[in-house]
């Protein structure tokens, strides 16, 4: 939870060395885990706020502001205070050392409009979504082996979410913002709004054991919570492939009983001409990342070490037709987006509303010793 200023142990930032360490598991060996001071005093004593909406999260707007100090520009984000949005910033806080999510440089506890309110300075991403990159890149043609950098750079911010136990819930296209828009530019993740952490049970769950007043998510919630993740990062890779979704709508309704079946089933295609130059190995990491079972889905470390993701100097530089599809259905993006959005809202209550698993239903490994002696002892007839 986050700290109070007035805590005792006065926690302190974290070094910017500490800021832009990279490697989760080095991240993890020597426990630096920056602790995230919340400052009471009012924002404007250090930065001079805009009314300039840069955008609009799920909870809330983000305005331009400036530091005083500097004049460098950041995004400053409004949360009402509760328990929920404290979650919230602490998880994206724990998260900020990735270079591939957007980072938390201060956070404030001000009253605004007489309510109390967390007030989140970011850095400030004015590169703009991802695929209004693509969109408007005109003549140049976006290639297979951008795709997969571009996949490279979103499955590094997953697996460093993963290996701190945190599962975002919700990467879609608008969370994916650039840097600058300059070509350099760094694509980031954002908005920790659905994000959720994972706690671990190993004192409950040894191998041979099983204890079946546990409900499986509380057991293995990464494998229903991370596999959200990897589902997004399959329909993101697709459309990056091809411009347009695998799941769809027909009666232009947000999410149609007939979309929600083509999810649940993992009914989709890839059709000729956009996907008759795209390699078997595109093709083949969607259908792992797209398959309908949670839990046989990829999991990020096997996203991160196929060929496609880890090699991408190998993936051949084949033009795609995304950029011209994303231009053509240009007055359909909205839609597309409302679509991905239900769709992992719909995701979220299922894999809460997950049924505690039955002695019948367990695959515990003594378990099955036992009804297999069980069903051996009353097979051997009595000498």
């Amino acid at each position: 939870m986050l700290s109070n200023a007035q805590n005792q142990n006065q926690p302190v930032f974290p070094t910017q060395q500490q800021q832009t360490l990279q490697n989760p598991a080095q991240f993890l060996q020597f426990h630096v885990k920056p602790t995230l001071q919340i400052k009471k005093n009012a924002i404007t004593d250090d930065y001079k706020v805009t009314s300039q909406v840069l955008g609009l999260g799920i909870n809330g707007k983000v305005l331009e502001i400036f530091q005083k100090k500097n004049g460098e520009k950041y995004a400053l984000k409004m949360l009402q205070d509760c328990p929920k949005a404290r979650r919230e910033v602490e998880l994206h806080w724990r998260a900020s050392p990735c270079s591939h999510i957007v980072r938390i440089v201060d956070v404030y506890e001000n009253l605004y409009q007489t309510r109390k309110c967390l007030l989140i300075v970011m850095e400030c991403m004015d590169g703009g979504e991802l695929f209004s990159r693509i969109q408007d890149r005109g003549d140049q043609a976006f290639t297979e082996r951008e795709a997969s950098d571009i996949m490279k750079s979103i499955g590094e911010a997953i697996q460093y979410l993963h290996s701190i136990n945190i599962a975002h819930r919700d990467v879609k296209p608008e969370n994916l913002l650039y840097t600058s828009k300059r070509p350099n530019a760094v694509l980031k993740l954002t908005d920790f709004g659905f994000a959720k952490e994972m706690t671990t049970h190993n004192s409950l769950a040894t191998p041979c054991y099983t204890p079946y007043y546990v409900a499986p998510e509380v057991l293995g919630p990464e494998k229903y919570d991370k596999s959200c993740d990897m589902w997004s990062l399959g329909v993101i890779m697709y459309i990056l492939l091809c411009g347009y979704p695998p799941f769809y709508s027909n009666h232009g309704l947000a999410i149609s009983p007939g979309m929600k079946k083509r999810i649940r089933m993992g009914q989709y295609e890839f059709p000729n001409p956009e996907w008759s130059d795209v390699s078997e190995e595109a093709k083949q990491l969607i259908r792992h990342l797209l398959k309908t079972e949670p839990t046989q889905r990829m999991t990020i470390t096997e996203f991160t070490n196929h060929p496609w993701i880890n090699q991408s100097m190998e993936v051949p530089q084949t033009p795609l037709h995304t950029s011209r599809v994303l231009k053509e259905e240009k007055d359909a993006w909205e839609d597309v987006k409302e679509e991905m959005t239900s769709a992992l809202a719909t995701m979220r209550v299922d894999y809460e509303q997950i049924k505690i698993k039955t002695i019948e239903d367990s695959s515990n490994p003594l378990l099955m010793k036992r009804r297999k002696k069980a069903t051996t002892a009353a097979e051997t007839p009595a000498l």
